[in-house]
């Protein structure tokens, strides 16, 4: 019997929110849904992360209607996954339990087989709320480990540290850190645990010691998740499967690499040569792969890569000799630990199918992507770019002092915009920190939750007013106001409970989106009852030209028809 690989395909969500912006509408999704339900993927991520709030902000549709319809049109032969942030959901404070529970119940009542479930902050407290809700109703908690990489200090920051007598902190993100969160997160009743590295940092022998070390020590099955930005993605997911990974993460051929998961195609080929079953129709993949083509030309305007991989067709076309040796090569090189040679030869596989090359500035620098450009085009703002390699070396300054935090989304953008912060306040030489956002300074106080590495008191009492720590008190929250709409016919802005969580949870957005569809049903009505009364008159005004001169007379003079018809025949 051969191994098994299963495959969570993450086109419709990851994938086209990494490559464009998670622009795609509904039409785009429903052009692809037949295909996949004939493709058989174990699981599809199509909702959660940054769907449910752009596509109501710029294509005016509805988040529930969209897990709705793919559900629909899949049915049971793949699961659906969602993505979100533990207690915060989709925020940044902690949500009371009754949103966390409504959340989970209405998205697997709506089509969600696995919620995929992470924390900023690898604090598995902010997790627990939703794996039991989860779980009380009948969907699968997949437990996300966020993986990152420790501080990268210069030696300068080094040396200065030795000479001031505050240590730097030493290892924080091991092999052994993530496998002990993932033990903690089974235990607290996790069905999966996924390495999730949103930024791609994760490098293939980093990604081999931790699938060996959670396989030894984690009964249940392991997903790993990552990307190809600095381009490490391909290798890394070959390494995990080679050290025996159950579940991994891959989008469709155009809608892959770069920013975004490695190709599925290519993680079959080496599949093939490594006797490993994924159980995918890859016939019914290529028609997904035609169709997701046009979709991106349609969605030009937000392909920041603009590279169209070649044309592949996995059910015919064969590989050159020398690029098929190179993926026997690569399984050679990631069976022997040698990384250097895997990475070489997972470039030349790469770049034969025209994918992009590796992010130099991004694996230098060691932060996520987005957290790079986020930061750069703060600096641009403010025609400060010169001054980009100083926020890069006061990255793990700021981060370290707010308890270092993993880069991932959203604390990576909290850090970066506080070290821009940082920067500015010195080259306007006032003392650092004097200019600090809300998001930092909550993160500081504890707000968010524990931070791996505890927060100095005096630095807290420096940047919040004092020294203890003070958590979120959801006991302070205030629902969101759901007014009634006199204009609109006397309905509520959120008519229901879905409506209902879609504002608390998206409010900035979601107000005017309920706004606008409040008005649209309710002239949509007016004209539906206008239509109908003339139809109603159309029928009765045929009526009673087909009376005899007689009968209009007698209906006239007894008021069941309108004088206004005496202008007929009579």
């Amino acid at each position: 019997m051969k191994k098994q690989l299963k495959i969570r395909d993450l086109t419709l969500r990851d994938g086209q929110q990494s490559a464009f912006a998670t622009r795609m509408n509904q039409n785009q999704v429903d052009r692809v849904l037949p295909y996949y339900k004939e493709a058989g993927f174990y699981a599809m991520e199509v909702w959660g992360g940054a769907v449910p709030d752009s596509i109501m902000r710029f294509l005016n549709e509805d988040p529930w209607e969209r897990l709705e319809s793919i559900k629909n049109a899949i049915g049971d032969s793949s699961l659906l996954t969602a993505l979100s942030r533990g207690r915060n959901l989709f925020g940044y404070n902690p949500y009371p339990e009754e949103v966390i529970e409504g959340f989970n119940r209405n998205a697997i009542k709506s089509g969600i087989g696995i919620m995929r479930i992470f924390d900023a902050l690898n604090d598995v407290d902010n997790m627990k709320s939703t794996i039991k809700y989860v779980k009380e109703n009948g969907g699968l908690a997949d437990c996300a480990v966020c993986f990152t990489v420790d501080p990268k200090f210069s030696k300068s920051q080094r040396l200065k540290s030795i000479f001031s007598g505050k240590k730097l902190p030493k290892k924080i993100f091991t092999v052994d850190y993530f496998v002990r969160l993932a033990k903690e997160l089974e235990a607290m009743g996790a069905d999966m645990i996924s390495i999730k590295d949103m930024a791609g940092l994760i490098n293939p022998s980093v990604s081999g010691q931790i699938i060996s070390q959670m396989k030894k020590e984690i009964k249940i099955p392991i997903d790993f998740h990552t990307h190809c930005t600095p381009g490490y993605g391909l290798a890394s997911v070959l390494n995990a499967i080679i050290k025996g990974v159950d579940i991994v993460d891959t989008n469709i051929f155009n809608f892959s690499g770069g920013p975004a998961a490695p190709a599925f195609e290519l993680i079959q080929l080496f599949c093939n040569k490594l006797g490993i079953e994924t159980g995918v129709n890859l016939e019914a993949v290529v028609k997904i792969n035609k169709i997701l083509k046009t979709v991106r030309e349609e969605l030009a305007e937000y392909d920041s890569n603009k590279m169209f991989p070649i044309e592949f067709d996995i059910t015919k076309d064969t590989l050159p000799p020398h690029i098929d040796k190179l993926f026997d090569e690569a399984i050679l090189y990631a069976r022997q630990d040698n990384e250097e040679k895997l990475l070489q030869t997972v470039y030349a596989i790469e770049k034969y199918f025209n994918f992009p090359e590796p992010d130099a500035q991004v694996k230098f620098a060691e932060i996520p992507g987005g957290m790079y450009t986020n930061m750069l085009s703060q600096l641009k703002q403010l025609k400060l770019d010169q001054l980009l390699p100083k926020v890069l070396e006061t990255v793990p300054i700021v981060r370290v002092a707010s308890g270092c935090p993993p880069l991932v989304t959203p604390t990576s953008q909290i850090v970066g915009v506080q070290a821009v912060n940082y920067v500015i306040d010195i080259n306007k030489g006032v003392p650092p920190y004097t200019t600090k956002s809300t998001q930092y300074v909550n993160l500081v106080k504890g707000v968010y939750g524990k931070t791996p590495i505890p927060v100095d008191p005096d630095f807290r009492e420096f940047i919040c007013g004092h020294k203890e720590e003070k958590p979120y008190d959801t006991s302070k929250y205030k629902k969101q106001n759901n007014p009634i709409l006199s204009e609109f016919g006397d309905v509520k802005l959120a008519e229901n409970e879905k409506e209902e969580l879609l504002l608390e949870l998206f409010p900035a957005v979601a107000e005017p989106f309920l706004k606008k569809r409040k008005e649209d049903d309710y002239y949509t009505k007016i004209n539906e009852e206008k239509e109908r009364n003339q139809r109603k008159y159309e029928e009765a005004r045929k009526a009673f030209q087909n009376l005899s001169p007689e009968e209009k007379e007698k209906r006239l003079m007894d008021g069941l028809y309108n004088y206004k018809w005496t202008t007929f025949d009579l």
